[in-house]
């Protein structure tokens, strides 16, 4: 074997190497960004705020208008409307891809769900009386597709489905 040759298997073996590598990385970024979107989800959501306007929405009758939820939430109601643009916000996130949906169902498809059930007679009329249909657009588009992911494959409680789960990574000392 010349010299010339034995270079060249070098030089192709580093290719692959290097290639294997960026793979590697590549892959290992994504697990990065994917528990950073995560983490940064749920102490975003871990509030007073966020759980006081929670409470507020859950205990909201179903049908109501947009004048009766204000008018029953008085001075309450701009905790449920920051709820309103933080889901607004996340619809946007999911739809450019920072954040996968797949997240957001693990963590709130039930409050996203019921939300939209109890507010969107406000988000409604409100596009009614400003005359825009993108009021609110993402926080519904964002149930929505949660709604059609439940229809195709009906979510099952974690306590349910994962009741035998054992957590089988190496413990450290």
């Amino acid at each position: 074997m010349s010299v010339e040759v034995a270079f060249q298997i070098i030089e192709s073996l580093a290719v692959v190497i290097g290639v294997g590598f960026a793979i590697v990385q590549v892959r290992q970024y994504r697990r990065e960004k994917h528990r950073e979107a995560a983490l940064e989800l749920m102490h975003s959501f871990q509030t007073p705020s966020f759980a006081e306007a929670m409470n507020l929405v859950y205990n909201l009758p179903d049908g109501l208008s947009r004048e009766e939820i204000e008018n029953l939430l008085g001075d309450k109601f701009h905790l449920v409307y920051a709820l309103m643009t933080t889901w607004e916000s996340l619809g946007i996130l999911v739809f450019r891809g920072e954040v996968d949906l797949d997240l957001v169902d693990e963590f709130f498809s039930g409050p996203l769900k019921i939300s939209w059930q109890k507010l969107q007679g406000h988000v409604l009329g409100e596009r009614e009386l400003l005359g825009r249909d993108t009021i609110e657009e993402w926080f519904q588009w964002l149930t929505e597709r949660l709604a059609e992911r439940e229809s195709k494959t009906p979510r099952v409680p974690a306590h349910i489905a994962y009741k035998n789960w054992s957590d089988q990574r190496p413990q450290l000392k």
